[in-house]
Order: structure tokens, then sequence, then C-alpha cells
């Protein structure tokens, strides 16, 4: 008798059932497992800029971005003419990924423990980039950090935009939810302390 595949579970998937779920369920006191928010996708998008005129810096920038997400890129285009910006209505602008799944919770993997460390002078993700729907939304400008590039051929450097979906309802429990995860968020500033001079006047 043959022996049956191990199915693949990707490790931030098994992270959220075991540590993400009790943890949420004990700080928001939520009734039901099934009201614990969810990631549910992850759209990765890449400007090409200048390079929008040159068919091969697009191509580049799709293949670096299937390399990186394990997914076909899809080519994004203009929807309007912008003259000031010399863009045209279909002009290539960049293109995108929309992941979800165990594609999702791999990348969601490589990004925490490859990608962000690897960010010249990183000091936290912005703490005021979710947008009461969610949904984090923040930017890399460089996408060199990924170790899926060859680092033997020349890399374009291309900006990338990396938005997590998920079912919170509040920025919150958004927060709390890809905390959970490991994503690096920058630390509350602390309140500027009284000077000795306002202190002794009180």
């Amino acid at each position: 008798m043959a022996e049956t595949a191990t199915t693949y579970t990707p490790r931030m998937k098994t992270l959220y059932r075991e540590q993400v779920i009790p943890a949420m369920l004990e700080e928001f006191k939520y009734s039901n497992v099934m009201q614990v928010p969810k990631l549910v996708k992850i759209v990765v998008n890449m400007g090409v800029g200048e390079g929008s005129r040159d068919i091969k810096v697009i191509q580049r920038a799709e293949a670096d971005l299937g390399l990186i997400t394990g997914q076909k890129a899809r080519r994004n285009r203009a929807r309007l003419s912008v003259a000031a910006f010399k863009l045209r209505q279909g002009m290539p602008v960049g293109c995108s990924v929309t992941l979800r799944g165990k594609r999702m919770f791999d990348f969601l993997e490589r990004l925490i423990v490859i990608g962000i460390p690897r960010v010249r002078d990183f000091r936290g993700l912005p703490l005021k980039s979710f947008d009461g729907r969610g949904n984090y939304n923040f930017g890399l400008k460089e996408h060199q950090v990924f170790l899926e590039l060859d680092t033997g051929k020349e890399v374009l450097p291309f900006g990338m935009n990396i938005t997590l979906v998920t079912t919170a309802g509040t920025d919150a429990e958004c927060k709390a939810l890809l905390i959970g995860f490991g994503l690096p968020m920058r630390r509350p500033e602390k309140p500027k302390a009284e000077s000795k001079e306002e202190t002794s006047k009180a």
C-alpha cells in the first residue's frame, strides 16, 4: 500500500491556530472562536516609475515579483492619461500579485523573518497605516531585501507596496492580529515630560 503524502501546513498558519487565536480570545473576550479576525489575503504591488516606457523594465519587475511571491504577477496599466507625467491610458505602470492560502502564509513568513530584518535602518512599521476596516498597508523602498532574487544578476531597485487584508472590525483588533504573527510595529511614542517650570507652577 502506497504511503500517504504528508500534508504541508505553513508555519504561520500553525502559529495562528495555536497562539494568535487563544491570545485574541483572551484579550478581546470573543464569545465564539469564529469571531477571531483572520488574515484573508496579501496584495503586493510593485511600481516601475520611469521604466513604464521600457518593456524590459516592466518584464523584469514582473519576473522579480513572481520569484518573491511564488505566483505569476499581473501587469497593471494606467486607467487615465496624465500629460504632466507623460502617462497615457493603458500604459504599463507596474505589476501586482494577490496571495491567498498557503502562498499567503509562506510569503508572510519570509517577509517577517527575512525581508523586513534586512531593511536598512529599520525602526518598525508605522502605527498609522491601518484603515479602520481591517486592512494594513505599508511600503518597502527596495525589493532586494528578499533572498529569492538572483544576486548574480544586476537587480533594478523597485519599490513595493504591501496590503494585509483581514476580517478585523477595528484597528486595535487588526494590530493585535498582525503583532501576533510577529509583524514588527513601532513602539508608541511616549508623551513628552512636563518641564520643571510647568511642574513647579502646578
